[in-house]
């Protein structure tokens, strides 16, 4: 199986619009309107696709100014179908050399029984620093709130 990630197109937020409907249904899933309004915003949003077809997603905003950014991992979804063949890590790889292009520290929210993810996201760094009760509506589920700071490089 071979994907490819490349900066996810307008004509794909369809695609996009049904996976969140399947992936995120209970929880006030993103319409495409919205996935349109992040694209038009210049945050950097990735698509996995094998073939032409979408398979995944994954966005990011970065803050700040240089010296002082911030960055914020806004979504991330894989197709059941896909899900386990490594899209996701390379979606989250992905944002994460973006952000640390520019020396970003990453938070994001998680559903705090969504153990797959919160493995991922331990995996690259992230740790758990805070929750929100109730954050995700309408199932009222809480959310942790999880940060990785800006890698620090070693000097000898």
């Amino acid at each position: 199986m071979t994907f490819r990630l490349e900066p996810l197109r307008h004509k794909d937020l369809r695609r996009c619009a049904e996976l969140e409907l399947i992936l995120f249904g209970g929880e006030d899933p993103w319409t495409e309107s919205a996935f349109a309004s992040e694209l038009d915003w210049g945050h950097y949003y990735l698509g996995a696709y094998v073939g032409e077809e979408l398979v995944g997603y994954g966005g990011l905003s970065l803050a700040g100014v240089p010296g002082d950014m911030e960055g914020s991992v806004h979504t991330l979804g894989v197709d059941l179908a896909w899900q386990g063949k490594g899209i996701g890590k390379a979606l989250l790889r992905a944002m994460l050399a973006r952000a640390e292009e520019a020396d970003a520290q990453v938070f994001l929210e998680v559903r705090v029984d969504n153990v797959a993810a919160i493995a991922l996201y331990e995996s690259h760094g992230f740790s758990t620093i805070g929750l929100r009760r109730r954050y995700y509506q309408p199932s009222g589920a809480d959310a942790y709130t999880m940060a990785r700071p800006v890698p620090v490089e070693e000097t000898t």
